[in-house]
């Protein structure tokens, strides 16, 4: 499966390939772990494109991620490849978040997210890390913040950091997920 999933990412896709090959893939049942695998790939862009589709995929049908999920949040903390770093970032967002389905909330709590959580705050900091990962990095924290309480206190001080200069993106996160924490002295 690898190499002809490598054939069809290795050159420039469309969206719409993208999403092609994500109900395709998710049709065949495909184990996600050789396509997690490749997001790691030596050529830049195949990994790239290989994340895309992990995204893609995920947010096409959560639930088939379930065997997956262990995987995925063990090699959060390998990611180097700045452009899959921002896909990264977003399934986890969305694996964390309130609205994820029960069962994807259920694999989450048996899970150790502490190196996740970490990383995501790694991102934060990190200068050359691109905006949109620290946008979803920062929902995930906000996401894991009563699985660790300490959350709470640490994130609102990483959200006015990145706002002091931050784009009108990160302004818009801050300012919403501020409000969150802390309703009386940051209001929406």
């Amino acid at each position: 499966m690898q190499a002809d999933l490598i054939k069809e990412i290795s050159g420039t896709i469309s969206k719409r390939k993208v999403v092609k090959l994500s109900h395709i893939l998710l049709e065949k049942n495909t184990d996600l772990t050789e396509l997690i695998d490749l997001t790691f790939y030596a050529d830049k862009g195949i990994a790239f494109r290989a994340a895309w589709l992990l995204e893609s995929m995920f947010l096409e049908d959560p639930d088939s991620f379930l065997l997956s999920v262990p995987y995925i949040i063990r090699v959060i903390p390998k990611v180097e490849n700045a452009s899959c770093k921002r896909h990264y970032a977003k399934i986890l967002m969305h694996l964390t978040a309130p609205n994820a389905s029960a069962e994807v909330r259920q694999m989450m709590k048996e899970i150790d997210l502490a190196p996740a959580m970490e990383q995501c705050f790694d991102w934060m900091i990190d200068p050359d890390v691109m905006v949109a990962v620290k946008s979803f990095a920062s929902e995930a924290l906000f996401n894991m913040r009563h699985r660790y309480p300490w959350i709470a206190d640490e994130l609102p001080n990483q959200l006015l950091y990145l706002m002091r200069d931050g784009t009108a993106a990160i302004q818009s996160k801050g300012r919403r997920l501020l409000s969150y924490l802390n309703p009386e002295k940051w209001p929406g």
